[in-house]
């Protein structure tokens, strides 16, 4: 008699971050994602409840991609008690393992801030986790190929390249006749560097993101407009700009994209600094895996920056501060939540002559999105800091997939999904997604609330006797 198969959601509803999806299989339980939350307050303080389930009990953990918001809450089920296996691509757990590392470092870097300045309203602060958490977790990753089936013990799982950033992968589960699938994060049709996303088997259940599910792309007749422009303007005017950028994947395509517009003469061979250690460990990954990029691209294309630094140390970043040219600097977080580009944007952003170029989704309540919203003054480490600098942005280079391509992608699934969860989305993209989603391909879908639970089999019929 098959046992009841359950879906729970533990996250990335009505929001873009804290991916955890809880499948629970009779009495057996498996994660698919354990991200952080991030952005407003509210979210970030969802990090330190407890799941409704004792880690202990959970049987494995399955990754889609490594970005923090699918992978950097694992330290933390390890500090409660999880002790299971953590399956992902070999690019997931390449790149995991830099995030994790870092995750824990900052944590622990921004506790001691704390406590010398003042500034938390703890007396006490603490990490949410320690590096010794992060090691425990990366020693239990296990790597799986794409498009294969491995066989968990009862159920099979198939990672079907999603095209998002370096390893990321949809997840399909089989579980006797129940199927179900995980989107992950899907990227764009045409990725700058990487492989394009395959099509996984269709299944009856989906969740589907829907980071920009009220929105399209934007598709300017030269690539790239609005930061050669950015650019040019600030140099012109003798300042510099600051790009924010994840660590992870974008780092890698501005380094991409900066080349090719120095070699086409549209920007001028002004000093680019890469500064973060995890943005350069991340762009080690990358070259040691070129199989993942597409036939026309090789490593030298975003490696040949004309006047490159790379600053790897706290020393190297102090150094790039203490410099007086116009220049181009790219540092993470992305979101400006963290890491050395606080200290840039605590530079530069109080000087009129100077940048600020957005490349990537910023979520609500974060720095990134205070600033495009108009922000006036953004805290930063207990001080206000104004906001004199130009702030501008370039929506081409998101690796998320725009409302037309998550259809298409909905839309090429075989057999057609029954059901659709959209998640991995603000309110205002997942309710505009879900529209389009029924008017264009009459699917059902379904906006879930963080916590809700679903049936995905009929339970069992009571015995007659």
């Amino acid at each position: 008699m098959a046992e009841p198969v359950t879906l729970q959601f533990l996250g990335a509803t009505g929001a873009v971050t804290g991916s955890k999806f809880l499948v629970e299989i009779g009495p057996r339980r498996i994660l698919v994602d354990a991200g952080m939350f991030q952005g407003e307050k509210n979210l970030r303080e969802l990090n330190w409840q407890r799941l409704p389930v004792d880690a202990a009990s959970i049987e494995r953990v399955l990754l889609t991609h490594a970005h923090a918001d699918h992978s950097a809450y694992l330290p933390a089920l390890f500090d409660q008690g999880f002790r299971g296996d953590v399956w992902c691509t070999e690019g997931t757990a390449r790149l995991a393992e830099i995030i994790l590392l870092d995750s824990a470092k900052l944590q622990e870097l921004e506790t001691e801030e704390a406590l010398l300045g003042g500034y938390s309203r703890h007396t006490a602060p603490r990490p949410l986790y320690g590096t010794g958490d992060a090691e425990r977790a990366i020693e239990r990753f296990r790597t799986v190929d794409y498009d294969r089936d491995i066989d968990l013990g009862g159920f099979t799982a198939r990672w079907t390249r999603a095209g998002h950033i370096l390893g990321s992968a949809s997840v399909r589960l089989q579980i006797g006749d129940v199927s179900v699938l995980f989107s992950g994060d899907l990227g764009r049709a045409d990725h700058p560097i990487l492989d394009s996303r395959d099509v996984p088997p269709g299944t009856r259940w989906v969740l589907c993101e829907s980071t920009y599910g009220d929105r399209e792309h934007p598709e300017p007749e030269l690539p790239y407009e609005p930061t050669v422009a950015a650019i040019n303007r600030t140099i012109e005017r003798g300042g510099s700009v600051l790009m924010p950028a994840f660590a992870i994947d974008r780092t890698q395509t501005l380094m991409y994209v900066l080349a090719r517009l120095q070699r086409e003469g549209r920007i001028p061979d002004v000093p680019v600094i890469v500064d973060g250690p995890m943005s350069m460990h991340a762009l080690d990954v990358y070259r040691d895996m070129p199989e993942e990029f597409r036939e026309d691209v090789s490593i030298d294309d975003f490696t040949g920056l004309r006047n490159f630094t790379e600053a790897r140390t706290g020393r190297d970043s102090r150094k790039v501060r203490e410099r007086t040219e116009p220049r181009i600097i790219i540092s993470s977080s992305g979101m400006l939540e963290g890491g050395r580009v606080l200290s840039h944007l605590e530079q530069l952003l109080p000087h009129r002559e100077n940048t600020v170029l957005i490349t990537g989704y910023q979520a609500e309540g974060t720095r990134g999105r205070q600033l495009l919203d108009g922000a006036k003054h953004v805290k930063i480490r207990g001080a206000h800091v104004r906001v004199r600098a130009e702030i501008a942005e370039d929506r081409q280079y998101s690796g998320h997939a725009d409302a037309s391509e998550l259809v298409d992608w909905l839309r090429a699934l075989d057999p057609a999904p029954e059901t659709v969860f959209l998640v991995h989305g603000e309110p205002a993209a997942s309710t505009a997604l879900e529209a389009r989603v029924e008017d264009e391909l009459g699917l059902d879908v379904v906006l879930p609330t963080l916590g809700e639970k679903v049936l995905l089999s009929e339970r069992p019929a009571p015995d007659d006797d």
